[in-house]
């Protein structure tokens, strides 16, 4: 019984870790999305410092790309901030229409989470 509690707590440690606030920057065509790390202690070679919109010459900070698009709520509008976890790969069997639209290079799949982080 104890061995079970111990790991509902560690499990609970490790989603609090895992869970990192964010600001959707650019909603960009064909969910080309980049997203800010507003919150976190997200390993720093997981987004991009400094990157400039070619189309924009705007400098954003400590973003990345959306690597899930199919999952990422259709509500969230630019500006909007939210609650993520980082997912071990993107969505499968997920088409998005080929249109450009410059994000960063580094790109991350997300879930995102309906509440605040634990």
């Amino acid at each position: 019984m104890v061995l079970i509690s111990l790991q509902k707590k560690c499990n609970k440690a490790n989603e609090t870790i895992n869970c990192f606030k964010g600001r959707l920057e650019i909603k960009g065509i064909c969910s080309n999305y980049t997203i800010k790390v507003l919150e976190g202690a997200i390993d720093t070679t997981k987004f991009s410092a400094n990157w400039t919109d070619e189309n924009t010459n705007k400098t954003y900070s400590n973003v990345f790309a959306l690597d899930s698009p199919c999952s990422f709520p259709a509500d969230i509008k630019e500006g909007d901030e939210f609650y993520f976890t980082i997912k071990s790969a993107g969505d499968k069997n997920c088409n998005v229409c080929m249109a450009y639209y410059p994000t960063p290079p580094k790109r991350l799949s997300i879930s995102v989470s309906k509440t605040a982080c634990p």
